[in-house]
């Protein structure tokens, strides 16, 4: 999960290397590095905590060289340290390695090579790597790449520069994500799109098994066990810049919350027809028969994803009849599932590279299944692999807290939903031209709870100095709340838990004390009456209850303290509207604890190891 980047051109590199890691510091913050071979040695520059730190050490002792590697590091193995930052070499300084993933045999490795005179300096498993080079290597640096990559077992995307060849950068894949770009006299690496833009709009996607020998005005793909060449096309990346800057916003997270409506409307584009009323996916190539012979769903994701899948589930149910599982990609690939040939299986990602949503997938196919991704990154390994992939145009998320990518995947769901009934002939042409038409409403609603989001922030700026925070919510409205309650614990570091309303009296109330904060979704007219029995549970405890109601419902307004009013829609289509005042109680909670918003410690965008 840490950010890797290298650079080979015609450029002083340092700064380049230190710009690209701004980019990449949502992947991870612990420490930070950079190693520039200056034409006869390797040198290094690094440090525990951020950038910052880092920029003020080239700053007094610059780094000269025009090909180097960069790191940014989200601790797996061994504590923040300077010692444990990246880049690492050899004791000779011949070598200098950048990795992002987990050497699972590490220990095995490091054992052999301590018994063969070699020293350690750090606990990573990163270090056995650039050690393992010095161990192998005997004039050819391919032949050295690949006799290293034979003795290690895991995830590894590697950026690797050598004193004996000052004039090329060389890169490896497995099971981590790492793009080259190609520009004009120079070339790239890196483990996302945003921190090459500024240099090029082209670009390779390694796949696994592959390496890349680059100098300022080549790049050669091959794969990394025979050492053939690889032809393949660039693909062209049509972000704008300004997408991933922050465009006069505080931080990303907010920035991206207001681009939420943007993001809707681009994923519907091409795909909700408000003239004949019809969802239409070109890019699926299923058949009716292969669509009506599923009798089973399964989606798979993880965190906020899986958050998506559990709204899914409720759409996906209620307009198609269907079954639908929704499993913690994690605990799927480790039991034995119940799937074939005629399940669907969906997987979601924003990233594409989430390694336990990766590995369900390809676990998935090996049983029959046929597998739909649904993720933001075109290019990425999950959407790649799947079957069929439906993208979200979210575009690119830097906050490590999700927010565009997720309503942007439940709108899929929701799109999804409606697609497959269409097959099934299930809807009543009234009702499927209600939702389609609320559908389209979405954006224009969401603008609407942002232009009079200043109550949230008084909400969220009372709430800073509890202990704990309950979401509460029914039907489709917990599924929200587990949402909720996932972004405010995440930025705020405030313990917070959403429960189904209906099992307050299974143990929560013990929790309910005098002041404690609770936010109560209550958008579901046919649980409405006993949503408010919840609510007056909580409150009879002496909760201090935020209510967040459909507008004209005023059942909810004299047993709440305060008040928040969604817009009128259809009472399935209200979790798209909900979550947004969750997202920003979180993120002013988070800002009124001075944290920083967009990058929670401990954590990191996206979680490419186990």
């Amino acid at each position: 999960m840490c950010g890797i980047i290298g650079y080979i051109g015609t450029k002083q590199t340092q700064n380049i290397l230190t710009s690209g890691l701004e980019k990449l510091e949502y992947r991870g913050y612990d420490s930070v590095g950079i190693a520039v071979h200056d034409g006869e040695s390797v040198h290094v520059r690094k440090t525990e905590g951020r950038l910052d730190g880092l920029e003020e050490k080239v700053g007094q002792d610059p780094l000269a060289g025009t090909v180097g590697i960069g790191h940014t590091r989200w601790a797996t193995h061994g504590r923040p340290s300077n010692e444990n930052s990246h880049p690492h070499t050899d004791a000779q300084n011949e070598f200098a390695v950048v990795h992002n993933g987990i050497i699972e045999n590490y220990m095995e490795i490091k054992k052999e090579l301590i018994e063969k005179g070699y020293t350690f300096i750090s606990e990573t498993d990163s270090e056995v790597v650039s050690h393992l080079f010095s161990h192998v290597f005997n004039g050819d640096m391919i032949a050295a790449i690949q006799e290293v990559v034979k003795k290690l077992e895991g995830a590894y995307a590697l950026g690797i520069v050598s004193k004996h060849e000052p004039d090329k950068l060389y890169a490896v894949r497995q099971a981590s994500p790492l793009i080259i770009g190609a520009g004009e006299n120079e070339n790239l690496i890196s483990s996302d799109i945003p921190a090459v833009l500024e240099y090029t709009r082209d670009v390779y996607i390694l796949e696994d098994g592959e390496m890349a020998v680059m100098t300022e005005d080549d790049i050669t793909l091959l794969e990394t066990n025979t050492g053939n060449q690889i032809n393949r096309d660039l693909f062209q990346v049509d972000w704008d810049m300004e997408q991933a800057e922050k465009n006069g916003y505080d931080h990303f997270m907010l920035k991206e919350i207001f681009e939420q409506p943007h993001g809707l409307k681009k994923t519907m584009t091409g795909r909700l027809n408000e003239e004949t009323k019809l969802v239409e996916f070109e890019e699926l190539n299923w058949t009716k028969e292969q669509m009506n012979n599923w009798d089973k769903i399964s989606i798979v994701a993880c965190g906020t994803a899986y958050h998506a899948g559990l709204i899914g589930k409720h759409v996906i149910e209620e307009l198609t009849r269907i079954p639908v599982e929704v499993e913690v990609a994690s605990e799927f690939r480790y039991r034995n599932p119940i799937i074939n040939e005629r399940t669907l299986v969906i997987v979601v990602s924003q990233s594409g590279e989430t390694a336990d949503t990766l590995a369900a997938l390809r676990q998935s196919q090996h049983m029959g299944a046929n597998v739909l991704a649904i993720t933001n990154v075109v290019g990425s390994s999950i959407a790649r692999e799947a079957d069929e992939v439906i993208l979200t145009m979210a575009g690119p998320e830097i906050a490590v807290a999700s927010t565009k990518a997720y309503t942007t995947q439940v709108l899929s769901f929701y799109l999804l939903g409606i697609y497959l009934s269409q097959s099934k002939d299930r809807l009543s042409e009234d009702y499927k031209d209600q939702l389609i038409e609320g559908i389209a409403a979405i954006p224009e609603q969401i603008e609407e709870i942002l232009e009079h989001s200043k109550g949230i922030r008084w909400y969220a700026e009372s709430i800073k100095d509890a202990s704990s925070v309950f979401f509460l919510g029914r039907g489709v409205d917990h599924a929200v709340s587990l949402e909720g309650s996932l972004k405010l614990k995440e930025i705020s570091y405030i313990h917070s838990e959403a429960y189904p309303a209906g099992e307050l009296k299974h143990g929560t109330l013990a929790l309910i004390e005098e002041g404690t904060p609770i936010v109560s979704l209550m958008t579901q007219e046919s649980v409405s009456e006993k949503m408010l029995g919840n609510i007056k549970e909580v409150k009879a405890r002496g909760a201090q209850v935020l209510g967040i109601a459909i507008e004209g419902d005023m059942k909810i307004w004299d047993y709440v303290d305060e008040t928040c009013f969604i817009p009128n829609t259809l009472s399935i289509l209200t979790p798209l509207l909900t979550v947004i005042p969750l997202q920003l109680i979180a993120y002013y909670t988070s800002l009124a604890l001075g944290n920083d918003v967009d990058k929670p410690r401990n954590l990191a965008k996206s979680v490419t190891v186990e």
